[in-house]
């Protein structure tokens, strides 16, 4: 496995170092409300701090539409935030590359940090612009990538500076990567893949991708009910990708060639419309009504799918069980991680909406490692390149 050039590597004493971070936080009237992504990168700060690096943070918030300030998608409630937990002052550029950048980065001393504003202020961070590139490479003589959350962007602030710059993975970053290739190229087996989420599209580069190397592969969320069709099944009114019925028939087609289980729900929880206060019943993946829809799996699915997990050295899930932000139908997917919770092998989850579940259900701590990155992680595992890796592998 090629190895990722680490932070730890860099020769940092005394050195700017351009430094790409994940701060693309919740924030309520100024004020950050969940402040997890900016702890994840507290771990490379703190070390380039201790090595006398003078700290230049950059970081996206939100979908500003790139023609300059915005101020609900500033930065500097974050500055303030950040300088809370580190104890220290954070200088705060109020533009990305203007006078202020380059007057906060010339007043900083070995061991400071400051924060730049918002790089998606300027249109041409999004289309890795090679000449907004060379300007924000003139503020630092490191770069150092720890935003594995926008790894799968090619970006200024994420590939683009990559190039120019001597570039290194941060902890978080090097963490992710080392994680998740390992799991691909070193399983322990049996490794099982649970795969949910609402769509079928979503995920074929997955499942094409985990079927050269999982014994189990378990599928739920809107995603089941597509293969379902493909198995000659009535699914009522659930979510379906009439044209990848054809795609999922020759998914199954291919796991049983491979010897690989495909796993799909026995059962499905059927309500009369997509609400929470919905009539619903659980009903045999045989007997769904014409005038209804899936909207989780029912406990006899999950009762299969703890089963395999309990088997497993190695777990990897992406994707919720059904519509676990309504308590109708959060059981399945509930279920399924309480069962990762619980297993004795290595537990990966792949970010996104998975994780806001773990969290949702307060299991975060009884999970081995959870990826900061739902996209990134999905386009790793499917085996894609990315922009923002390559350049330090």
């Amino acid at each position: 496995m090629a190895s990722i050039r680490s932070v730890e590597q860099a020769d940092v004493a005394g050195k700017r170092v351009l430094c790409r971070v994940d701060f693309n936080v919740p924030l309520n009237e100024g004020k950050v409300t969940d402040d997890l992504r900016i702890r994840s990168a507290l771990p490379t700060i703190q070390y380039l701090i201790s090595q006398g690096a003078r700290v230049i943070l950059m970081s996206h918030l939100g979908r500003p539409d790139g023609t300059g300030y915005q101020a609900e998608f500033s930065l500097k409630p974050v500055a303030d935030h950040l300088a809370g937990l580190l104890g220290a002052p954070v200088a705060f550029a109020n533009d990305i590359i203007g006078p202020s950048a380059h007057e906060v980065v010339e007043g900083l001393a070995d061991g400071q940090v400051a924060l730049l504003e918002n790089v998606r202020f300027d249109k041409r961070e999004k289309k890795n612009d090679p000449e907004f590139c060379q300007e924000l490479a003139s503020l630092g003589e490191v770069f150092v990538n720890d935003a594995f959350g926008a790894a799968h962007r090619a970006h200024a602030s994420t590939a683009g500076l990559a190039e120019i710059l001597p570039s290194y993975a941060g902890y978080l970053m090097a963490k992710e990567v080392n994680t998740l290739k390992g799991m691909l190229d070193e399983p322990e087996h049996p490794f099982v893949a649970i795969l949910g989420g609402s769509k079928v599209s979503d995920k074929i580069g997955v499942i094409k991708s985990l079927m050269n190397k999982a014994d189990t592969i378990v599928v739920g969320g809107g995603m089941c009910f597509t293969f379902l069709l493909a198995q000659g099944k009535t699914i009522g009114t659930s979510l379906k990708e009439e044209e990848l019925v054809q795609t999922a028939s020759d998914l199954l087609a291919e796991a049983q060639e491979k010897g690989v289980k495909l796993l799909l729900p026995v059962d499905v929880v059927v309500a009369d419309k997509f609400a929470a206060d919905a009539r619903t019943e659980t009903v045999s993946v045989d007997a769904i009504p014409d005038d209804m829809m899936g909207l989780d799996i029912g406990p006899e699915s999950v009762k299969l799918y703890a089963e395999a997990v309990a088997e497993a050295k190695t777990v990897f899930w992406n994707g919720p069980m059904g519509v676990f932000e309504m308590p109708a139908f959060e059981a399945g997917t509930k279920g399924v991680a309480q069962a990762v919770a619980d297993a004795a092998g290595q537990t990966i989850i792949g970010g996104g909406d998975s994780a806001a579940a773990i969290n949702q259900f307060n299991m975060a701590d009884q999970m081995d490692f959870i990826s900061t990155g739902g996209g990134a992680s999905m386009e790793l595992v499917e085996g894609k390149v990315l922009p923002g890796v390559a350049p330090m592998l």
